[in-house]
Parts: C-alpha cells; structure tokens; sequence
C-alpha cells in the first residue's frame, strides 16, 4: 500500500511541478540567481510539500480502502474459532 501511495505521489508532485514550470516562464532569466539565493528554502518546502501530500494521500487510501477490515476480519475469526460455514482443515488449523 506505501509504495501505491508513493506512487501516486510522485506523480501528484511532477504534475504539480509541471504545471509550476509552466506558469512561472517569466523567472526563467533570473533562474540562477533564485537557485543561489533560496534553493536550500525551494527544496525544504518541496520536501514538505512531498510528505505532507504524501500523508493525506495515505489517509485517503486508509479511509476509503480499509474502511471495515477490523470488524471483517473479526467476523471470520470468530467462524474459524466457532467452526460455522468454514472448512475443518482451517479450524484445525487455528487450534494447532
């Protein structure tokens, strides 16, 4: 699931990098002179930007992926333990 996440990521951030090359062409001659003076600033908040994206884009899948998982998996583990609607070999299993 973290390498979806980072994926889905990675692509969120170029687009958005994409798309901010394209709207910001008028810097373009003053290029080196904003990479001396703020890169070491530019690159921390990408970085930030990048985990902070990253942890809502988690949260999305969490929420909407792993919505009922806990109850589901209690739900079987209580037909193994009980031995309702599911095969002996599993049961077995469980007790083993």
């Amino acid at each position: 699931m973290i390498a979806n996440v980072f994926f889905a990521t990675t692509v969120i951030f170029l687009a958005l990098g994409f798309f901010l090359l394209q709207e910001c062409s008028f810097v373009i001659p003053y290029r080196m002179l904003l990479m001396e003076k703020y890169g070491r600033v530019i690159g921390l908040y990408a970085l930030a930007l990048f985990f902070n994206l990253f942890a809502l884009i988690y949260l999305v899948v969490r929420k909407l992926l792993l919505k009922e998982t806990g109850r589901k998996l209690a739900h079987i583990e209580k037909q193994l333990r009980s031995g309702e609607s599911i095969s002996e070999e599993l049961s077995r299993r469980l007790q083993e």
